[in-house]
């Protein structure tokens, strides 16, 4: 347990690559999902963007915003008080979770503005 906890402190190096791979992570899942859920359910044609497919892919995209804004805020709480190597670990990590968080956004949006299943 004290491995997983090193690995989630602001000034680990592992946070340089978690909020990539959170993102990667989420990209996959919503794709996939989406594919699944297009094969299985997919919505009337009419329906629009207002769907369970969209509700669902609207929630998993805030719940990443969310875990990679609380990670960025949480690194660059850390790098304030932080010093040397560790203060900049703290604050990439901080500025790649921050970047990650624009990417989910970036992508996410018109996923879930969208009708699915076009």
């Amino acid at each position: 347990m004290t491995v997983l906890r090193r690995w989630w402190a602001p000034s680990h190096p592992a946070q340089l690559l978690l909020g990539l791979t959170l993102w990667s992570l989420w990209f996959v899942v919503l794709y996939g999902g989406l594919s699944v859920a297009c094969a299985l359910a997919p919505p009337r044609p009419g329906q629009g963007a207002f769907t369970a497919i969209n509700g669902g892919l609207a929630l998993l995209t805030l719940a990443t915003l969310a875990l990679l804004g609380w990670l960025a805020w949480r690194g660059l709480r850390a790098g304030g008080v932080s010093v040397g190597g560790s203060r900049f670990i703290a604050l990439t990590g901080a500025g790649l979770h921050l970047f990650s968080a624009a990417g989910v956004a970036f992508v996410g949006l018109p996923i879930v503005t969208l009708p699915p299943c076009l």
